[in-house]
């Protein structure tokens, strides 16, 4: 019998707050975390604004003669892991370390680190790169060095499916707590990409919002008027535990998780297939993993990017797997609109505030919705936070290379 598995600490590192309960705060106030780009030079760039991690300060995790061997999403997996275990009360011991696994994934690592060591080469040859480039930039080394600094010695690994890699590697540690091979598990995504190639390499593809002008307005997800997604950057970590360890060890439950779908479209680089079927698919398969009837879910962390095609595409899809009831009662909203498109991290940081949601009974609101599009009429929550007694959230991500991903939170009941 799989074992049932439950959210005991959430850590969230966002634009739009450092930690989860300014994160949560923020998000209840519709706050935006969207400004003009300050991580470099955008003269030449036809997108001037994004979602950073503003205020943060790597010497509170990271020593300070480390810092500059980790890119910075290594960093923020750091300090996310560090609010997420600080939250859940987990003490991992030489008794319980092999039973304590780390999963981190990010869409693109370390990009920025990747960039200035490429320059350095560039400029002085092979013995200006630095010692550290290597394990300052893969992907894995956000789970490994979070593994080395809490002492998890169970299953580590790190998953890399562009903009569902956060909520990947939480369904696939929800899977590995389920089958017993960890009681519990440290996961989720980072994500550092607000770099000149990044920015540069998503502008090209007229993927982002070029409202510059309007910085906190640009992220506008349903709204008709919507134009692109804003980059974001930070970390979302989850500690998923057993349910029976965490309540004998009488530790605070903020949701279970109860179901979590994969699927894949099987269509285009970057595009939804037209007729959203790996969208409807990934939440009917979350949906019969949970045991559920779609019109059981209260409330949807939607994907909701912000872009014309995104948004009309995954509404069209909630309305074929959720029916009448998708526009009766089914509320569906996007964070992206305040924190921007944290990429990589966007799946457990969105799979985080789901978790609170059933937890506190609040819904988070989408922001800037101002103009309705017919062919996103859904309950968008619009622009202000709603209180609501939530049984069970869906959250969706879908990725580039048409990887698909939904996990579903339950409201915790002992």
């Amino acid at each position: 019998m799989k074992r049932r598995v439950v959210v005991t600490g959430i850590g969230l590192v966002t634009p739009v707050g450092i930690g989860t309960e300014l994160t949560w705060s923020a998000l209840m106030e519709g706050k935006s975390g969207v400004g003009l780009n300050t991580k470099f030079d955008t003269t030449l760039f036809s997108t001037k604004i994004a979602a950073e991690l503003k205020g943060f300060d790597p010497s509170l995790w990271v020593e300070k003669k480390e810092v500059k061997k980790m890119d910075p999403f290594i960093q923020y997996a750091i300090a996310a892991a560090d609010f997420a275990v600080k939250s859940s009360g987990l003490v991992i011991t030489p008794d319980n370390a092999v039973r304590v696994g780390v999963n981190v994934g990010s869409g693109i690592g370390g990009f920025s680190t990747i960039e200035s060591e490429h320059t350095a080469l560039m400029n002085g040859g092979p013995r200006k790169i630095s010692p550290f480039f290597i394990p300052s930039c893969i992907i894995n080394l956000a789970a490994g060095q979070v593994s080395i600094r809490t002492g998890a010695k169970g299953p580590n690994t790190a998953t890399c499916t562009a903009c569902s890699s956060g909520a990947h590697a939480v369904g696939d540690s929800y899977r590995i707590i389920q089958r017993g091979d960890a009681d519990a598990m440290i996961c989720g995504g980072s994500e550092a990409a607000i770099t000149p190639l990044a920015v540069g390499g998503f502008g090209n593809m007229r993927a982002l919002s070029r409202r510059n002008e309007e910085p906190q307005r640009a992220s506008r997800p349903f709204d008709k008027e919507r134009d692109g997604f804003v980059m974001g950057e930070g970390s979302g970590l989850l500690i998923l535990e057993a349910l029976e360890l965490a309540q004998a060890r009488g530790a605070r439950i903020f949701a279970e998780l109860v179901g979590y779908g994969m699927s894949g479209d099987a269509y285009h680089i970057t595009a939804p297939s037209e007729d959203g079927d790996g969208a409807c698919r990934v939440m009917a398969n979350a949906i019969n993993d949970a045991g559920l009837k779609p019109e059981q879910i209260g409330y949807i962390n939607a994907h909701g990017t912000s872009t014309p095609f995104n948004d009309k595409l995954e509404t069209m899809a909630i309305k074929k797997v959720f029916g009448a009831y998708a526009s009766q009662g089914l509320m569906v909203s996007s964070t992206k609109s305040m924190t921007g498109h944290l990429l990589g991290a966007a799946g457990s940081v969105e799979a985080g505030i789901a978790a609170l949601t059933v937890y506190h009974g609040k819904v988070p609101p989408t922001i800037n919705y101002e103009n309705p599009d017919p062919e996103c009429d859904l309950d968008c929550v619009p622009n202000k936070a709603r209180e609501a007694k939530v049984e069970y959230a869906l959250s969706n991500s879908f990725g580039f290379g048409g990887t698909n991903a939904c996990l579903i939170m339950k409201r915790f009941v002992a």
